[in-house]
């Protein structure tokens, strides 16, 4: 299978099932979101490679989870309306997003000021995920009632447990939390 097809040169791409929308379709644009989040997810987890702490192996594996929930969201948010989702986020997959910020963030201190993104790159790269997990979401608020409510509620909870992992991951390899300035 070659990777180019030529069927995009003219500004088209196809949404699950063959229909073709343009490039800049509302569709695309959510989905290619959740592809560009999707990337910068597996960018934060190769800043992880060399690195050792209490706990890595499950960020590992629960990303892994994410990565593939993520593809699913994106699918979904490429099939057009009146057609059937092949795959489909569930209440289970929020609920796994939240029992994991709620077990990282008991391990967190508390907020007192906001906190400005950085610290270890894999701790930059997840607070830019989580930024760009933001954009999608707002792109599937723009299609409007057609976007399965499970969706945004996913995305929204996504981008909760990457700001949670920012502040675990840098914590756990000793970066300390930048505050505004004066605060």
């Amino acid at each position: 299978m070659k990777i180019y097809t030529k069927t995009g040169d003219k500004g088209t791409t196809s949404l699950v099932y063959g229909l073709r929308v343009g490039k800049n379709d509302a569709r695309v644009e959510a989905y290619g979101t959740c592809d560009e989040a999707n990337s910068v997810i597996g960018l934060a987890l190769s800043h992880l490679k060399s690195e050792e702490f209490q706990g890595k192996e499950e960020v590992e594996a629960i990303f892994h989870k994410i990565q593939t929930a993520l593809f699913h969201v994106g699918a979904e948010l490429a099939t057009p309306s009146g057609k059937e989702v092949k795959w489909k986020i569930t209440e289970f997959d929020i609920d796994e997003l939240e029992e994991c910020i709620d077990s990282w963030d008991a391990k967190l201190p508390p907020l007192t000021n906001f906190i400005l993104p950085g610290g270890h790159p894999a701790g930059s790269a997840f607070h830019v995920a989580r930024t760009t997990v933001r954009r999608a979401e707002r792109c599937a608020v723009s299609l409007g009632e057609e976007v399965n409510p499970l969706v945004l509620a996913y995305l929204n909870r996504l981008s909760d447990l990457l700001f949670v992992t920012a502040r675990y991951i840098n914590l756990q390899l000793g970066y300390k939390e930048q505050t505004l300035h004066g605060n």
